[in-house]
């Protein structure tokens, strides 16, 4: 057999480069997940915004940038190689998580803004390295390859918040510009490692990482099936709520500052805000890998995804509820009833839109189903922090809201429509 003929996988070398795509996505996934809790309560201190409008594009600009520049740098490998797109992402990351540091020192909400749009953009090149994963495996090993990059995602956002946490010297202080240096450092360690160790992967035969956002063909084949319809305004509902949730918890624990009334339910440390963030993460991780995994394919998706909407709704009330009793240990067990509705939902939501999709056509679908993921999470940053600057608890009271509305259209998407090849058959 040619070496042309090995499938990708059989490769040694290859599943030591998939381990370093892995390592250099955790790294720099380590820096992002350490500045996310802290970054609303720094604008709120950087600048008077009693409507929460200009945090509220603080907090959508990285994940507008994401939405923009992945079909570019997907292009862009697909010229030059994925190796490369994968550094200059990698050295942008180094730049920006620096520039954050710098603009907390200098307490200028401009360069908060500058700092977070470059790190979106540096970002972005995550669908590149799925592409790298796709290069080096085959169409059956494929899934756990990309598992991989989701595994990443998880343990970044697990340890982002610890590391976080260890750049505050007493726990208690103000962290000042080092969570922005230590996740530079760290991004500077997964470049370094990028440089010396990751191979290129592109070879002639190797699918395009170019994705396009909204794709007319796909949007139209994935409306012409009423329940995926329905599936896919359930996905903007989820992650809208979460992403709502997610962007507003931190100012919630830590108190808000320009805001009338200065309300401080919690009056969390900088240090406790992350370890916070550090448990949702460890809670989603424990939820998707221990339970979730467990039981898919056991129970239908509909019944998995009703089941993490109903703990979503619960679990935001008892947020409301928390709030209001200034319950420190009722706010943390809702925050797992949320997180773990969540880990339900996602998996639950996306397999059941591939299982409603016509095989031939299923590419098109999910990719519009990442574009409205993409587009619910920029506008769920964006909306947050203007509710909660409204009223503490408005973000918590309309994603429930909206919550029971995600609830409805699962169950109607569930009885309305059949499988693909169930309906076939």
């Amino acid at each position: 057999m040619s070496s042309d003929t090995v499938p990708p996988v059989a490769n040694p070398e290859n599943r030591a480069a998939r381990g370093i795509v892995f390592l250099t996505v955790f790294i720099d996934l380590l820096g992002f997940g350490m500045v996310l809790p802290l970054l609303p309560i720094y604008a709120d201190q950087f600048v008077v915004d009693e409507s929460g409008l200009e945090i509220g594009l603080l907090m959508a600009s990285f994940s507008a940038m994401q939405f923009l520049f992945a079909p570019m740098w997907g292009r862009l490998s697909d010229r030059i190689g994925r190796r490369p797109v994968l550094m200059i992402g990698l050295a942008g990351s180094v730049v920006f998580y620096t520039l954050f540091g710098i603009a907390t020192t200098m307490q200028s909400m401009t360069l908060l803004f500058i700092s977070r749009i470059g790190a979106g953009i540096a970002g972005a090149t995550i669908s590149t390295a799925q592409a790298y994963i796709a290069d080096t495996t085959s169409l059956e090993e494929r899934p756990k390859g990309m598992a991989l990059i989701g595994m990443a995602f998880g343990l970044g956002f697990t340890f982002g918040p610890l590391f976080g946490y260890l750049a505050v010297p007493s726990g208690t202080g103000d962290p000042g510009p080092w969570p922005g240096y230590a996740a530079a450092g760290l991004s500077t360690v997964a470049l370094l490692l990028a440089w010396f160790k990751l191979p290129e992967s592109i070879r002639s035969d190797s699918p395009s990482a170019a994705k396009h956002n909204f794709n007319l063909k796909g949007l139209s084949d994935a409306l012409s099936v009423p329940s995926v319809g329905l599936l896919l305004i359930s996905l903007f509902v989820v992650v809208f709520s979460f992403a709502n949730f997610e962007t507003t918890l931190s100012m919630l624990l830590k108190g808000t500052e320009n805001t009338p009334g200065h309300e401080h339910p919690f009056a969390f440390t900088f240090g406790q805000v992350c370890l916070t963030y550090a448990y949702i993460g460890f809670t989603l991780a424990l939820v998707q890998g221990g339970i979730v995994r467990r039981v898919a394919g056991k129970v239908s998706e509909g019944v998995l995804a009703s089941t993490g909407c109903i703990l979503m709704v619960v679990g935001m009330l008892l947020i409301l509820k928390a709030t209001q009793d200034q319950s420190v240990g009722l706010l943390l067990g809702a925050l797992a009833i949320v997180v773990g509705g969540f880990g339900f939902m996602m998996p639950s939501l996306n397999s059941f839109i591939s299982r409603r999709s016509d095989p031939d056509k299923q590419g098109g679908i999910l990719g519009i189903g990442q574009s409205v993921n993409s587009l619910a999470r920029i506008i769920g940053s964006g909306l947050g922090i203007p509710l909660l600057k409204l009223n503490i608890l408005a973000p918590f009271a309309v994603s429930a809201a909206i919550m029971g509305l995600g609830l409805l259209l699962v169950i109607v998407a569930s009885r309305s429509g059949k499988d693909y090849h169930a309906s076939e058959a």
